[in-house]
């Protein structure tokens, strides 16, 4: 694919004013019953379901006069849910104005991920809580679900696609201002818990209801097992920027394995993981606690070109994003859809663990499983139809076709 013009993200001061989506189809008032398709649900795969839809609702009855649409030959799934995702479509969560990052929203929304968290990138604190002011207007909309900050609290020695020269040590005092600038909407911070302030940072996250996420860490085993044991629930990206196993020295890959408290990001693209890694996560972890995510930046359905990912130059070459000062991976250009595609026809996960993995386990993490991740009635109507080959046919959230599905 040939090279597009490079495209860099809106500077630190150019911020915008987080402000509503242009307005969408409203859905229908008669409803809507999708019936034939195999779909996924808690109770595993059902053929030929009928689910009903009444305004931006799943209901428990078809509407009177609802209208029909036949899906046999269909899959129906859960939106998918992504916890990280640093941008899409040219647009960068980290830097980016209102509109940018709601451009990089849609992006995604179009690719089946129905509930996002913008993920930030390492930056000065000051760049940070200024971003992460825009983003809590645009989570008080509705339009992310939340806050993510990947950085600066990380280690040198694992820093992946982050400036090594605004890293910090995880002071309580400094996690604490980020929290606060996020008005109560940042659901996670990834720090390496080893450093100075670690442990006590992963104990105030704890207490205020903030997801702690081990990720780009140095740690020993016996120093992740102390910070799961302080409260740290995720691990950011498993495998990726963190020592691997040793058969004297475990390290942090097998203490978030073994602890059934602890969650693990996989980033399913082909690349971040050989196939053997991510059946070593989901049989030592179960299908139970594994989140796939993008770790998107703002490349992801842009196509190759140059980027920026935070103040760090990216090139984009055949899907594959890498620092241009070190060839590092720089996040990636994956989009969920593709995730779900290539865990169940490379890997040959089982259907519902792959959708386990998109939707309800990302879901329950946030505390929004009462809403979203599974097709039950009383939830969101957030749903994916998508082909036999499982290629995205349609999305629809809140009850309003984002992609109307074209079928034969």
């Amino acid at each position: 694919m040939a090279a597009k013009e490079p495209h860099y993200s809106a500077p630190a001061g150019a911020r915008g004013t987080a402000r509503p989506a242009p307005t969408d189809p409203q859905p229908a008032d008669h409803g809507l019953v999708l019936s034939g398709a195999r779909a996924v649900l808690p109770t595993g795969v059902v053929e030929n379901a009928r689910i009903s839809v009444e305004g931006t609702r799943i209901a428990a009855d078809a509407p009177e006069n609802a209208q029909v649409i036949d899906l046999t030959g269909h899959w129906l799934l859960p939106g998918f849910v992504d916890i990280h995702n640093h941008g899409g479509g040219g647009a960068s969560f980290s830097s980016g104005t209102a509109e940018e990052i709601l451009t990089g929203v849609r992006t995604h929304r179009a690719h089946g991920t129905t509930t996002l968290v913008a993920s930030t990138v390492t930056d000065d604190m000051d760049v940070l809580a200024r971003q992460a002011g825009l983003l809590s207007e645009l989570a008080e909309q509705g339009d992310v679900a939340g806050i993510h900050f990947e950085g600066p609290f990380i280690s040198p020695c694992r820093k992946g696609a982050h400036s090594e020269a605004l890293l910090r040590h995880p002071d309580p005092a400094e996690v604490r201002k980020l929290l606060d600038a996020a008005r109560g909407h940042a659901k996670m911070v990834t720090l390496a818990t080893e450093l100075p302030g670690g442990i006590e940072s992963v104990r105030l996250l704890a207490e205020h209801g903030v997801i702690a996420a081990v990720g780009h860490t140095d740690a020993t085993y016996e120093q992740t097992v102390a910070a799961i044991d302080a409260g740290a629930t995720v691990a950011t990206h498993l495998y990726n920027a963190m020592p691997q196993i040793g058969h004297r020295a475990p390290g942090p890959i097998t203490a978030l394995l073994e602890d059934e408290r602890v969650t693990v990001e996989l980033i399913n693209d082909g690349t971040h993981l050989h196939p053997a890694a991510l059946q070593l996560a989901f049989h030592h972890a179960g299908p139970d606690r594994v989140a796939f995510i993008t770790d998107a930046m703002d490349a992801a359905g842009s196509g190759d070109g140059r980027f920026l990912l935070g103040p760090l130059e990216v090139d984009v070459t055949d899907g594959v994003a890498r620092l241009v000062d070190g060839g590092a991976i720089a996040g990636s250009t994956l989009t969920l859809d593709r995730a779900l595609r290539r865990a169940v026809t490379v890997d040959r996960l089982p259907v519902e663990h792959a959708v386990a993995a998109l939707s309800a386990n990302p879901a329950r993490l946030l505390g929004l499983y009462d809403r979203v991740g599974s097709l039950e009635p009383g939830k969101d109507a957030d749903l994916l139809v998508l082909d036999a080959d499982f290629t995205l046919k349609g999305v629809m959230r809140q009850g309003t076709w984002v992609v109307a599905p074209e079928l034969a």
